[in-house]
């Protein structure tokens, strides 16, 4: 049992009435859009996030304030139902609140306790370094505490490794079931599990492979004190709410739809090939007919081809050169993951498809946007020795291209550790 459902569990049969986590953001270096399709991903935790305290009220009143954003959320739990919906569409991270109190409400009901809720942050917001699924695992770690949900049968019955944990946080998310917990509406958006993996099962100075649906670590790389990871904010928004969702749920939609119509030719649902990558496991001849399903329609036709590089190939390679040392290979093979984002997903904007070239003219060792897409943020490998010099330089190099982005920020990091609970 891995450390965060240990804490959890610990304290399961006492539970708290006051409690603090720290849950870090994380980066997502392969694996664009792989997750809710059964892929692979390639990630690291990071060294920021939100740190989340909460206590116990004597009422069912859930009253959330971020120092990070504005206003404050509350909710009677009592008459969740009630509630009218916080306004998810336009962005508001009240939504995010609503989502993890009535999906726990769901499925434990009566056992959510209130409590007055602060979370502070030293994520940047809409980054895409995933600050919003930070905020749904950080809100859910500190009710589960407070709640003593990890005690419920019902919780025991369905999640029983932090993995599993994971991925029930990405069913909060996006509304779907997890086991015998049924779903509840999500924040709208058709994601994976990935961020909340990498968020409670991140290893300090490694990156983690994983596969999805269900999720199954893979491998650990380490990550050796010569290298530093630089990220660059881009000043585009990466939003998932309001206007941004439907471009977003474009690129999950079709694979729901490449799903779809294999189903249709068999004629039949198949359960073994719940996901896409469950069909592509199913061997060569069923590649193929995927191919040739998608064919009419040349977003379906680039979606696939992405997702069979990005997941089957890329990813495993990449790993390898990376374990061996091989860092010009492993540059190589990201170059070919962000050029399968900006042809086969589409969903890069012309901010971060400089930074990466940028990164890469400046000496970077690999570089490559990541997160939902439509802006946020790219990481660069470079040495450590040389990583404040590269993130001015690239800075300055990116300004010249696109000065309008006076806005834009770099920061140095490092694969941190997991989600934790803090004294």
């Amino acid at each position: 049992m891995s450390d965060v459902l240990a804490a959890l569990t610990d304290g399961a049969h006492a539970p708290a009435t006051t409690t603090r986590w720290f849950v870090p953001g994380r980066i997502e270096l392969l694996g664009k859009h792989t997750d809710y399709a059964g892929g692979r991903s390639l990630l690291a935790a990071v060294d920021t996030g939100h740190t989340v305290r909460a206590a116990v009220r004597e009422d069912r009143l859930l009253h959330v304030r971020s120092e990070g954003a504005d206003g404050t959320v509350e909710i009677d739990l009592d008459r969740i139902g009630q509630h009218s919906r916080v306004a998810t569409d336009s962005g508001h991270w009240g939504g995010y609140v609503r989502t993890v109190a009535a999906r726990l409400e769901t499925n434990f009901p009566g056992r959510v306790r209130g409590a007055d809720v602060t979370v502070t942050t030293t994520l940047p917001l809409a980054a895409g370094m995933s600050s919003s699924s930070a905020l749904v695992v950080g809100l859910a770690l500190v009710l589960i505490d407070l709640s003593g949900i990890a005690a419920d049968p019902a919780f025991t019955a369905s999640v029983t490794t932090t993995e599993q944990l994971g991925e029930y946080l990405g069913t909060v998310e996006n509304g779907q079931s997890f086991g015998h917990l049924s779903g509840h509406r999500g924040v709208g958006t058709f994601g994976g599990s990935g961020d909340h993996t990498a968020m409670l099962c991140g290893v300090p100075d490694a990156l983690v492979q994983y596969s999805f649906c269900p999720v199954r670590r893979e491998r650990t790389v380490p990550v050796g004190p010569e290298l530093a990871l630089v990220v660059a904010v881009s000043g585009v928004g990466a939003e998932k709410t309001g206007a941004a969702r439907d471009a977003y749920n474009r690129v999950s939609l079709a694979v729901a739809e490449i799903l779809r119509r294999w189903h249709e030719d068999l004629g039949s649902y198949d359960a073994s090939d719940a996901s896409l990558a469950d069909v592509v496991a199913s061997g060569p001849a069923a590649v193929q007919r995927l191919r040739e399903l998608a064919a009419d329609d040349d977003y379906l036709a680039g979606r696939l081809a992405q997702f069979l590089d990005e997941s089957e190939r890329i990813i495993p390679a990449a790993s390898l050169a990376l374990e061996e040392g091989d860092l010009a290979e492993f540059g190589r093979l990201v170059d070919e993951s962000q050029a399968g984002a900006e042809s086969g997903l589409r969903n890069q904007v012309p901010e971060t498809i400089a930074l990466p070239r940028l990164a890469r003219e400046n000496g970077a060792h690999a570089a490559s946007a990541f997160g939902a897409g439509f802006g946020g943020s790219v990481w660069a490998l470079v040495p450590a020795d040389a990583a404040e010099d590269f993130a001015r330089r690239w800075l300055d190099a990116y300004r010249v291209v696109h000065p309008e982005r006076s806005g834009a920020t770099t920061t140095i990091t490092r694969p941190g550790g997991a989600a934790r609970r803090l004294p």
